[in-house]
């Protein structure tokens, strides 16, 4: 059933010893042919499950999509940008042929989906977005290629296909690389372009402050292009007071409208509408405690060594966090500002030595869980081999006496029981990633990508392997470094079928119930049925969670990649695994999911590495299987392969990743020239800055306080 490539730890074995202990020979070829049925029917049984789930949960989806209750979670993004969702009306002509159809399930959002072109998704959503897209479809179409090389069963499609897929990956890498300068062109009005992030400002004598300092700096060395800057302020108090504010007039709110409503029990006691006056005090008092506190005399004394500091051009910019400002390199940090709406501003204040420290805490931290979770991965595999089940756990012998059960059991729940441990690792990485003092979300999102991504080929990939099969010969491993890659062709193929379940249920079970928003329904049920959804609840808005996609897509095409040649029946779910995954994630971008921030396509650098790992691991495997083949000239034809992938990487680190995380003073220059005759480009620089005001120092707007309380409170110091 596994359609694997038979492969034995001693291809030398002289056939007279076959007939001189028939009798051994005849015992292990059954217990072979007994094991490859129970693999069998353990993969059928975990595939049938995984099917009728996915099935059922899609068909719920399509079910619950329908319904304009929930509205908020499956529309949440066109709600919140005021569209009007794609739902049937309220007053249909024919109420009983109605009821019917939003009681049948219905897959048009798949076709829907497939029609969304990516220029759409590019103009909508941004270019990361995109990029999440196109890794499904840059794994969707290699696969189909290399199950089209597998098919011609040539020694010389294994080894070419490496290059090819190299090749493409090239394609791609320009191409994403392309639509990133269309796209800066196309956002060039950003205030990002027109600022820098300055750190480690230096005390001076000859100013009070630190903005006065930074004025006098950027004044002086660049003269032509320095426009303004806002210099950053110990906000903690204030922004603690303003979250009592808010609970505050939440409060108040609540409480109105208990009275608005009528309520007998609410109208019994007088001492209502004087609790609603005393809390209105309350936010009266809180609002004066802060305005008094954002007043620029008292903010001096709260300022940071840090600033946002802009230019006139988006060329005096580029230059600016280009260069090194002084010779002390450890002073006068700059770097490219993060947009808006992605900084961190909490990380601000974070000193800069502090940030070696947090590096290691965090380190520390994902080692800590990586190792932890060593033990469920050794238990799973425990599960997943019957037979070393039985050793270890004796009772488990019971399940055989039900039949089909020890299908299920060792076919269904290692891989389910994996797949709920791993689903809390992003989570964990992500407050690791944004707690290491980036100041920025992407920053923090693109460091817990890769924290999760070497999480899952450590201990999903790895730790599996040796759990499975690899466990008895660490010890020979460490000793005999040449013979690694035959041990990892040995146990990849020991563990084709534990894979082949991991795909299916991380691909049909947990896509599926992404796009149910099961938790969601479960606590908007939660809520409308106990203290109420209130006359204007938002929708349940939430960013693309980038740090929980790519990782999982890309170990499963690493895990693709690696059993192309081993076992390539995995290929065709990993196959429907991707086509699933893209028209789930195309309608999770175009109806469910918010862009919160957009890094012009800095996520692909970082997928094209995973990527390259995944060709090296299939390459060493290739020299292993060629190995215990005895085929070393086929090991050794491979060797050159392994050797221009890792050249090949060099290569597009050189050529492409510096204009992904640079922008080029010819762009620059370019878009600033584009301008010069549109008046409204002067205006984007000059308010640049206003863009980067700190959100503790942002005016007031409570319902219930006095008009002048929303007036703007403090302007940059």
């Amino acid at each position: 059933m596994s359609c694997e490539i038979s492969i034995s730890s001693s291809p030398s074995s002289s056939s007279s010893s076959v007939g001189v202990a028939a009798g051994p020979y005849q015992h292990s070829a059954a217990n072979a042919k007994a094991n490859a049925e129970m693999n069998a029917q353990a993969l059928l049984a975990s595939a049938g499950i995984n099917i009728a789930l996915a099935v059922v949960v899609l068909s719920l989806f399509s079910i619950f999509k329908k319904w304009r209750s929930n509205a908020l979670i499956y529309y949440a993004r066109p709600i919140s940008k005021h569209d009007d969702p794609p739902l049937p009306p309220l007053h249909p002509s024919s109420a009983s042929s109605s009821t019917i159809s939003m009681l049948l399930p219905s897959f048009r959002w798949i076709p829907r989906a497939l029609r969304v072109s990516e220029d759409q998704i590019l103009q909508t959503r941004g270019l990361d977005a995109l990029v999440v897209l196109r890794l499904f479809k840059f794994g969707y179409l290699r696969n189909s290629l290399i199950t089209r090389f597998i098919n011609l069963l040539s020694f010389s499609a294994v080894l070419g296909f490496p290059t090819l897929i190299a090749q493409s990956h090239d394609m791609e890498y320009n191409g994403i690389l392309m639509r990133r300068i269309q796209h800066l062109h196309k956002v060039r009005h950003r205030p990002d372009q027109f600022t820098i992030l300055v750190r480690e400002i230096p005390p001076s004598s000859e100013h009070i402050s630190y903005g006065a300092c930074v004025d006098h700096f950027f004044s002086k060395h660049h003269p032509h292009t320095y426009q303004s800057s806002q210099i950053i302020y110990d906000g903690k108090i204030i922004e603690d007071l303003l979250q009592d504010a808010v609970s505050t007039e939440r409060k108040i709110q609540h409480m109105i409208q208990k009275q608005g409503s009528g309520s007998k029990f609410f109208n019994l006691f007088s001492k209502s509408i004087e609790e609603i006056e005393a809390y209105e005090e309350k936010l009266q008092q809180l609002c004066h405690t802060i305005r008094h506190l954002q007043c620029k005399n008292i903010l001096k004394e709260k300022e940071l060594p840090v600033a946002f500091v802009s230019f006139k051009t988006r060329q005096g910019a580029t230059i600016a966090y280009q260069s090194q400002q002084h010779d002390n390199p450890l002073i006068w940090v700059t770097e490219m500002a993060p947009e808006p709406r992605d900084v961190l501003w909490k990380n601000l204040s974070v000193p800069h030595c502090y940030f070696l420290l947090h590096k290691i805490g965090v380190f520390l931290g994902a080692s800590l869980l990586t190792i932890f979770f060593a033990i469920p991965v050794a238990a799973v595999q425990g599960i997943a081999q019957f037979e070393k089940l039985k050793k270890w756990f004796p009772p488990a012998m019971a399940v055989q006496l039900i039949p089909g059960l020890r299908s299920i059991v060792t076919g269904y729940l290692p891989s389910a029981i994996l797949n709920t441990f791993i689903y809390i690792v992003p989570f964990a990485m992500v407050a690791m990633g944004r707690s290491q003092g980036f100041f920025s979300r992407c920053k923090g999102d693109i460091k817990a990508c890769s924290m999760v991504f070497y999480f899952l080929v450590g201990n999903v990939f790895f730790l599996s392997l040796l759990s499975g099969s690899l466990l008895h010969q660490i010890g020979e491993s460490f000793a005999h470094p040449r013979d690694f890659p035959r041990h990892l062709a040995a146990a990849v193929s020991a563990q084709a079928d534990f894979f082949i379940t991991y795909i299916l249920t991380d691909g049909l079970s947990l896509f599926s119930l992404e796009i149910l928003q099961a938790g969601l329904l479960i606590w908007d049920f939660i809520r409308a049925n106990t203290f109420g959804r209130g006359q204007n609840e938002n929708p349940y808005l939430f960013s693309l969670p980038y740090y929980r996609v790519i990782p999982f897509v890309s170990v499963s095409i690493l895990i693709g990649m690696v059993y192309a040649v081993i076992a390539p029946l995995l290929l065709p779910f990993l196959v429907v695994y991707l086509f699933l995954g893209y028209v789930v994630y195309v309608n999770q971008i175009q109806d469910v999911y918010d862009t919160t921030y957009e890094t012009c396509g800095q996520y692909w650098p970082y997928i094209h590495h995973y990527i390259t790992i995944a060709i090296i691991l299939m390459q060493i495997t290739m020299i292993g299987l060629f190995g215990l083949k005895s085929k070393p000239a086929a090991s050794i034809s491979t060797l050159p392969f392994l050797l221009l992938t890792i050249l090949f990487n060099e290569y597009c680190k050189m050529r492409f990743c510096p204009t992904f995380f640079n922008n080029s003073i010819q762009n620059a220059v370019k878009n600033d020239q584009l301008d010069e005759k549109d008046i409204s480009a002067e205006e984007c620089g000059e308010s640049a800055i206003s863009a980067y005001v700190q959100p503790c120092l942002r005016p007031l707007s409570f319902s219930c306080h006095e008009s002048s309380s929303t007036q703007p409170l403090v302007v940059s110091a």
